[in-house]
Order: C-alpha cells, then sequence, then structure tokens
C-alpha cells in the first residue's frame, strides 16, 4: 500500500510495490481523500486504504473508495462508500460514489496523480 505524493505512470504499480492485490494489468484498489488531494494505493480491500489515510491524519467523511483499471477507467465502487453518501445526502444509492462533486475531484485527483 502506498501513498501517492508524486506523479506515477499505472505501469510503476508493480515495480513501487512488492505485493499487487489484482492482476498486475488489470486494476489497483483506490481510496480518495478529496479534501487533502491524496490517493492511497494498492491493497486487497479499500477498507486497508481508508484506515492508512485515517492514520496518516485524513478525515474520514473525506475519504472514498473506487478502482483504476489500467486501461485508464475509473470504477467508482466500494464498501467504503454508503456512509459517505448518506453524509451527503444519498442515503440509497449503495456503493458507488453517487456524490457528482466528489466524483469529480476523484477523477481530478487520478489524472493529476496517475499517468495511464
Amino acid at each position: 500500500m502506498i501513498i501517492v505524493e508524486e506523479e506515477i505512470k499505472i505501469e510503476q504499480m508493480p515495480v513501487l510495490e512488492d505485493k499487487m492485490y489484482f492482476n498486475e494489468d488489470e486494476m489497483v484498489k483506490a481510496v480518495a481523500d478529496v479534501d487533502k488531494g491524496i490517493l492511497a494505493l494498492n491493497a486487497e480491500l479499500h477498507s486497508d486504504l481508508e484506515q492508512m489515510l485515517l492514520e496518516n491524519g485524513s478525515d474520514q467523511k473525506s475519504l472514498y473508495g473506487f478502482n483504476i483499471y489500467f486501461d485508464g477507467e475509473i470504477e467508482y465502487d466500494s464498501m467504503i462508500n454508503p456512509p459517505r453518501n448518506r453524509e451527503a445526502g444519498f442515503p440509497r444509492v449503495g456503493r458507488d460514489v453517487a456524490d457528482p462533486v466528489a466524483r469529480e475531484k476523484i477523477k481530478e485527483l487520478v489524472e493529476k496523480w496517475i499517468k495511464i
């Protein structure tokens, strides 16, 4: 698991980490802190990345989980998202990131930090 603090290329992920949790040419799990503008990458569970960011000073209400596919697709699906959705006023939408502002911030962070 890493916190991205400088721009990386998605194909660097297998080199940056000793262990990839999913097929190294398919996808990586990620959590964004939409207020601090940082990403945590590469864990079996989004909740592991969430915990790492919390231990590094992030506020839980700012954290959203998603998957980044190596072709650039972002899948806004995670078990950590329903509480954020409820807090943002979207109580019945499931695991997707429902808040369009948060979705846009996640997309901007991926474009800023990860080059596909």
